[in-house]
């Protein structure tokens, strides 16, 4: 193995472990298909880690294909009643700033009141173990503690969408209501390396109830029976963020790998982010373009927040941050994009994906953001390709291939189109620039688009600390000033 590896345990990574099958997942309609496909091969345990859930998220749109109701809910009870040995472990990240609603689950139905109603075999609950202000993201999958997923997606509503991304909103119906175009990706493991993913499900549910679970040695498939491993017999960095808590030391391991990848870059750094706000990020990013021969760098952001306090917030601090890419960008190695439907709708990118070159490829819940550096639970995978390895050839075609498709899907353009641009401009960034036309696009950001964007809640402490704030009553009151004096309406 060479000594120059990105993914080192214990620095830029918790574990790398094999996995006997690997593939990425885009979207979220192929997504939440493959989840239930191995959710029903699950006989002993199936456990949800996520930052919401909904029992009302529908897994197929039209036809239907698997058999089990459709809708979450009915379906896990459906499991039960199909498996007699089967339990089911659902974890979800209380969501509100306050200890007072940790409790809250499905709509108002508190979680005490839900374990007691409900199978003695299924089992909720919320994680308010973490600093006051912070949140659990991470997005974990586990059936029998054997084929994991790890991703950007929770099992919730208003997420379902197609790769096509289409402008009519009729199939994206959730509870009576529509929602706009939304890209995701995820990645499913299974072997060793979905065991140890199977551990931070555990270890989670353990500080969360102070209940153990003991392993599920399984002897059965678990993998999805329609889901194509585009990598076998392959090793998995599993990176992640943990805030501070009681006697843990905070972990970095997704602020490490980032800070590592940037520099070890010799080509293309791809993005493709829900926020563009962590400044030391940024500043790593900026200190790339400053150089004469460094390499490219082509990002993918939402066009907008979803709210008044994400646009307050985080597009605020990207506002800032734009700048200082902009700034540094001598050499016009830089594009920064949002993605829109042939009817000219945004797309909102959801996912957090990051590829070094044909060396890594990173996919998980982690954010550009300075919370998931140090602030929120975070979980990522990530491939890299070995030099010394035999199995390098393929793992640097799976990196390059995710890439592709994830630019080709948002240019509206077939994989062999945009890899034929590229080869011929011998630029990715200068093939994005060639084949940005009508219909499905990327539209670049300029300072025309982001010129109402700059706010006084930009990098603001409370909302996207990096670390547990050592003043937290001073954060919040410059965020309330912030707000004219007023705290904001969510």
């Amino acid at each position: 193995m060479s000594d120059d590896r990105l993914l080192i345990p214990g620095q830029t990574c918790w574990r790398v472990e094999r996995a006997d099958q690997f593939a990425c997942i885009i979207d979220a309609a192929d997504y939440f298909t493959h989840v239930k496909a191995s959710m029903l091969r699950a006989q002993h345990r199936i456990m949800l880690i996520g930052w919401d859930f909904d029992a009302r998220m529908t897994f197929e749109r039209g036809v239907k294909t698997l058999p089990g109701p459709n809708l979450l809910g009915a379906f896990l009870y459906w499991m039960l009643w199909k498996r007699p040995a089967l339990d089911i472990y659902l974890l979800r990240s209380n969501l509100r700033l306050l200890p007072a609603f940790d409790d809250v689950w499905f709509g108002l139905t508190p979680v005490p009141v839900l374990n007691r109603v409900t199978s003695k075999r299924i089992h909720f609950a919320t994680d308010g173990a973490h600093p006051t202000g912070a949140v659990h993201h991470q997005k974990i999958v586990v059936v029998d503690d054997a084929a994991a997923f790890c991703g950007g997606i929770d099992l919730t509503t208003d997420r379902w969408d197609t790769s096509a991304h289409e402008h009519d909103s009729r199939r994206r119906r959730t509870a009576g209501r529509g929602y706009g175009p939304r890209h995701e990706v995820a990645a499913a493991v299974d072997g060793a390396a979905g065991r140890e993913l199977a551990k931070q499900a555990r270890d989670r549910w353990h500080t969360a109830t102070a209940e153990p679970l003991a392993p599920v040695d399984a002897q059965h498939a678990t993998w999805p029976t329609k889901l194509d491993a585009s990598l076998r017999d392959v090793d998995i960095g599993i990176v992640r963020t943990l805030p501070e808590l009681d006697s843990r030391g905070e972990i970095r391991e997704v602020e490490a790998l980032n800070l590592a990848a940037i520099a070890a870059a010799r080509h293309v750094i791809y993005l493709e982010n829900q926020y563009l706000a962590a400044r030391r990020i940024v500043e790593a990013l900026a200190a790339r373009l400053k150089e004469q021969n460094g390499p490219e760098i082509v990002i993918v952001l939402p066009r907008k927040g979803n709210n008044r306090l994400e646009r307050e917030t985080m597009d605020g601090a990207r506002h800032r941050l734009i700048q200082l890419l902009w700034e540094a960008d001598e050499y016009r190695r830089l594009g920064i994009y949002w993605p829109e439907t042939d009817g000219g709708t945004p797309i909102y990118i959801h996912s957090k994906v990051m590829t070094v070159d044909d060396r890594l490829l990173r996919i998980g819940s982690s954010n550009l953001n300075n919370r998931s550096m140090g602030f929120d639970s975070e979980c990522d995978v990530a491939i890299e390709a070995d030099p010394d390895s035999s199995e390098s050839g393929e793992v640097r075609r799976e990196i390059i291939s995710v890439r592709d498709q994830l630019v080709a899907e948002h240019l509206g353009v077939p994989v062999g189109k945009l890899e034929a641009a590229a080869l011929e401009c011998r630029s990715l960034l200068k093939a994005v620039e060639a084949l940005r036309a009508q219909g499905k696009k990327l539209r670049p950001f300029t300072e025309q688009t982001v010129a109402d964007e700059a706010s006084p809640l930009a990098e603001n402490d409370l909302m996207d600390p990096d670390h547990v704030p050592r003043s937290l009553a001073r954060a919040v009151q410059r965020f309330i000033t912030g707000f004219g004096g007023r705290p904001p309406v969510h």
